[in-house]
């Protein structure tokens, strides 16, 4: 009759009835401890708006309830009289529940960080942070795999030089892949320019549409949408005018050679005084500085306190217009291109006056050459 002595057994009733009562209690007072923990971390949060508060009180409500009711099972089996086979058990059952948690707590932080990266406000790309998420929570789970492996005695040297020897030959032949994958992350983290940047790289200029995990494409200003590599994108030098806040303006203009002095020492002053009388742009000089073919050269320099091009245009308009106004008020002509011929030897072409055709000369003779008579 053994297996009524099992049943009248009141040892082993008592050890049932002590390991339920302590797993239940410790259970419950966990589970208590845990809502009440987070529950104040929140309020810390509303208070200091941090996100350490914030990411401590939605880990602590992403405990696993199964492996806390583990966690009071084995403080139970404590408190019980256990074979040596069972008591080693326990210690790599200590171990597992434990690696299973943090693992559950470092995957549900990356999540959380990756959410909140979109919710900030903030252009970011989509793909890189959610690529950079996906490889952390990979980490994650293949360390804690190890480090369960190796608990339980298993030799996982050979399996980190196969998986070492594996990624090798696969980073081989994906290599162009893993490239632009890599020079994704880069833009993701480093963040030389964004979605709704408008940037310019050799002969492409356009508004940055859309950073995915091999390619950046980008909507020209004629309309196409030009795709590039984001390895070749990032090898390239990008000028990003969306985050200029101001632009260096420097054009020049011609006046003719013949104009007086005092009326050239005019010139800078009038430049200066229209360039400061406008809004959104400082002065900065304006120098006659070059004699040029068939002209006096003058250079402008203005900083224009905006990056919108379309109102850089608007301001350069109006000094364009009021500096061609104020040359005409002080008699100051601008240059035109002008060509001199000189014609040396040979005889001229014939030259009819009125319809009279006029003897051929000598080149000599050629201011005279077709003159009318008493001319």
């Amino acid at each position: 009759m053994p297996y009524w002595d099992l049943f009248t057994d009141r040892a082993l009733w008592m050890q049932l009835s002590i390991l339920v009562v302590v797993t239940l209690g410790t259970y419950l007072l966990l589970s208590v401890a845990l809502r009440v923990l987070s529950r104040q971390l929140m309020q810390r949060n509303e208070k200091s708006h941090s996100r350490v508060f914030y990411f401590g009180s939605a880990l602590l409500l992403n405990t696993s309830k199964l492996l806390l009711f583990a966690f009071a099972l084995m403080i139970g089996l404590k408190t019980v009289e256990l074979s040596p086979r069972w008591e080693a058990a326990l210690a790599h059952g200590w171990f597992i529940a434990l690696a299973f948690q943090i693992a559950l707590w470092a995957d549900h932080a990356v999540q959380l960080w990756t959410t909140s990266l979109h919710r900030d406000g903030k252009a970011r790309n989509p793909v890189t942070t959610t690529l950079i998420g996906i490889m952390v929570r990979l980490v994650i789970w293949t360390v804690m795999l190890l480090s369960i492996l190796s608990n339980l005695g298993v030799d996982i040297t050979a399996m980190i030089a196969s998986l070492g020897v594996g990624g090798i030959a696969i980073a081989l032949a994906v290599q162009t892949l893993l490239s632009d994958m890599f020079a994704s992350m880069s833009i993701g983290i480093d963040k030389p320019f964004e979605i709704g940047d408008f940037v310019v790289f050799g002969e492409v200029a356009g508004t940055i549409e859309h950073i995915g995990l091999k390619t950046t494409r980008i909507r020209a200003l004629s309309g196409e949408q030009i795709v590039v590599a984001n390895a070749d994108l990032l090898s390239q030098i990008v000028h990003n005018y969306k985050r200029m806040n101001t632009r260096r303006i420097v054009f020049t203009f011609g006046i003719s050679p013949n104009t007086p002095v005092e009326k050239v020492r005019q010139v800078s002053g009038e430049v200066r005084r229209i360039i400061e009388g406008m809004d959104e742009t400082n002065f900065d000089r304006a120098h006659f500085f070059a004699f040029n073919e068939s002209q006096l050269t003058f250079e402008v320099v203005h900083i224009v306190q905006t990056a919108d091009y379309n109102r850089y245009m608007d301001i350069q308009q109006e000094i364009n217009l009021q500096l061609l106004q104020a040359l005409r008020d002080i008699d100051v002509k601008l240059a035109f291109p002008i060509r001199k011929l000189e014609f040396i030897g040979g005889d001229l072409p014939q030259v009819q006056v009125a319809g009279v055709p006029q003897d051929k000369g000598s080149a000599n003779d050629a201011p005279y050459r077709g003159q009318p008579d008493g001319a």
